[in-house]
C-alpha cells in the first residue's frame, strides 16, 4: 500500500494549517500572501486526495469537522516542530532574539542590565515586549519569555530565575501623611494600591486580623510595575518585589516600612522556552547569561532562602 503521506505536497499542509488556525481562508492568504482561490484549491485537493471534508463551509465562514480539527493538530505542531527546526539549521549567534516578558521583571530588573548581555554578543539584537499576555511561544514569533507562575508549562523548559516576594512600599511624604505606620495593622486604614488577594496574602503574613469594615485597595492593575507607579506619584501605599524596585529604596524614592514578605502562593519569575529550541545558539546564550544575573544578585539568594 503507498505511503499517502508521499503524495501529499507540504505546500497542501502548510496551507490547510493556516486556514484551519486562523478560521478563514481569506485570512490564510494574507499570511501567506496567496490568493484566496489558491487556498481554496490547495484545500479542495487536499480533500479529494484525503476523500473526506476538512472544513464546513458557511457564508462567513468556515468551520473545521472532525476530521479537520484532528488533522489541524498535527499539522500545527509538525508546522512548528519544521520551522523551529529549520530556524535551528541556519542560526547562527547573529540576528534578532525576541522576548516577551512581564512588565515588572522586563522593565524593573532585566532592562538595567541588558546592556551587558549585548556588550558581551555583540551581533545578537534583542527585541523586547512587555506585556501581562501570556504569549504562545509554539506559535508567535518570540524566542523566550520571562514569565511568572511555577515553571509548569507544557513543552516548555524552564529555569527558576526570581522569587516572588512582595512587601509594602510607599514614598517618605505618604508614610508622613498617614501619620507613620507603627505596626502593620496600620495599614488597614492606610490608602493601598493592589490587588484585595495580594493584599490579604501580605496581612496573612504579617498576623493581621482583617476582620470587620475596612476599605479596599482604592486601585489595582495587571501588573506590579504600574501599581507601584502610582506608590511613586504619592496616591497611596502599594505592594511591590523589594528585588525590583531595589534602586528606588536605596534612593530614598520608596521606603519599606516592614521587612515583612509575602510570595502570594509561591512561585517566582521563570525563563521559559520551546523545549526542543535550547540548543538555539543565541537562547542558549542568552539563558547562561541570565542566570549568572540571578544567581549573582543578593536580593536574589536573600527572597529566595526566606
Amino acid at each position: 500500500m503507498p505511503d499517502i503521506l508521499a503524495t501529499l505536497p507540504l505546500s497542501a499542509i502548510r496551507i490547510f494549517e493556516a486556514a484551519a488556525r486562523l478560521k478563514s481562508f481569506t485570512r490564510a492568504a494574507d499570511e501567506l500572501g496567496v490568493s484566496q482561490a489558491a487556498v481554496s484549491w490547495q484545500v479542495k485537493a487536499l480533500e479529494q486526495r484525503l476523500d473526506q471534508p476538512l472544513f464546513t463551509r458557511l457564508p462567513r465562514e468556515v468551520t473545521l469537522t472532525p476530521a479537520g480539527d484532528r488533522l489541524s493538530r498535527a499539522a500545527s505542531e509538525a508546522m512548528s516542530v519544521l520551522r523551529m527546526a529549520v530556524s535551528d539549521l541556519v542560526d547562527t549567534e547573529e540576528g534578532v532574539l525576541s522576548i516577551t516578558t512581564v512588565q515588572s521583571v522586563g522593565g524593573q530588573w532585566l532592562a538595567p542590565r541588558l546592556g551587558g548581555f549585548q556588550i558581551a554578543h555583540p551581533r545578537i539584537a534583542v527585541r523586547l515586549d512587555a506585556s501581562s499576555r501570556v504569549v504562545d511561544l509554539q506559535r508567535e514569533p518570540f524566542d523566550l519569555a520571562l514569565r511568572a507562575g511555577h515553571g509548569d508549562w507544557p513543552g516548555l523548559e524552564a529555569h527558576f530565575l526570581i522569587p516572588a516576594a512582595q512587601t509594602v512600599l510607599c514614598t517618605p511624604q505618604v508614610l508622613a501623611q498617614v501619620g507613620g505606620l507603627a505596626t502593620p495593622a496600620d495599614l488597614l486604614r492606610a490608602p493601598r494600591i493592589g490587588s484585595p488577594d495580594f493584599w490579604a496574602s501580605w496581612f496573612a503574613a504579617a498576623g493581621v486580623d482583617t476582620s470587620g469594615d475596612h476599605a479596599p485597595p482604592r486601585l489595582s492593575a495587571d501588573a506590579q510595575a504600574l501599581e507601584v507607579a502610582s506608590a511613586l506619584a504619592g496616591q497611596g501605599v502599594a505592594l511591590g518585589s523589594p528585588i525590583f524596585f531595589a534602586q528606588e529604596i536605596a534612593q530614598g524614592r520608596l521606603v519599606a516600612p516592614f521587612d515583612i514578605v509575602a510570595d502570594n502562593g509561591g512561585g517566582g519569575y521563570w525563563l521559559a522556552y520551546p523545549a526542543e529550541r535550547r540548543r538555539v545558539r543565541k537562547i542558549a546564550a542568552f539563558r547562561d547569561w541570565i542566570l549568572d544575573q540571578a544567581a549573582s544578585d543578593p536580593l536574589v539568594a536573600r527572597y529566595r532562602k526566606s
